[in-house]
């Protein structure tokens, strides 16, 4: 099942599951189903992260051209809220973002297309996320905006003071000095 976010592109993906006695099965991923939906993203690296504690928060992240990424994300283990945020200059969406829970029970997933920051913060400990990248890492095309950022104020269901974070996500920039490498381009 594939359904639309409140932002354009932005895709919530939930695989159907195969249930009997032992469990269950799932295709996480299928690049021809997904085209049949108009969804044509090659993808060429998988990441997964752990984070022990609850209010862990990774992000907000991006990467500029000619390395910019889309991400297909998905809950291995416990629960997180998926963010993105539209930056793509002249989007009558910029700035906007929407959060979706994702958790391992459910196996739902977030497409995350470029132009796009991308966080997730930990809503159980011992969370396991994985999610595949149209570009691999490229860091001297990394950037970041501060996941508490007033001007997005995004609601990551935590207090500031409690968020985890790393040394890096800890002293990301403002919104306001994002100088965004992305253009919106209308569906024609």
């Amino acid at each position: 099942m594939i359904e639309e976010t409140a932002l354009s592109g932005v895709v919530e993906i939930t695989p159907r599951r195969f249930a009997d006695a032992r469990g269950h099965f799932s295709e996480t991923y299928n690049a021809d189903a997904l085209a049949q939906h108009g969804i044509n993203f090659q993808f060429s690296q998988d990441n997964q992260s752990y984070s022990q504690d609850i209010g862990t928060v990774r992000g907000l992240h991006f990467q500029a051209p000619p390395a910019a990424q889309a991400k297909l994300v998905r809950v291995i283990q416990g629960v997180i809220w998926d963010v993105a945020v539209d930056v793509r200059l002249g989007s009558p969406s910029f700035g906007q973002w929407v959060r979706v829970e994702l958790t391992a029970e459910k196996g739902n997933q977030l497409l995350i297309p470029e132009g796009f920051l991308h966080g997730f913060v930990t809503r159980t400990p011992d969370c396991i996320v994985a999610y595949k990248c149209s570009a691999t890492y490229a860091p001297a095309t990394e950037g970041s905006v501060r996941f508490d950022d007033p001007d997005l104020a995004i609601d990551w269901g935590i207090k500031t003071d409690d968020a985890v974070l790393s040394d890096k996500d800890a002293i990301a920039p403002a919104f306001t000095d994002l100088a965004s490498p992305f253009t919106y381009e209308p569906a024609s």
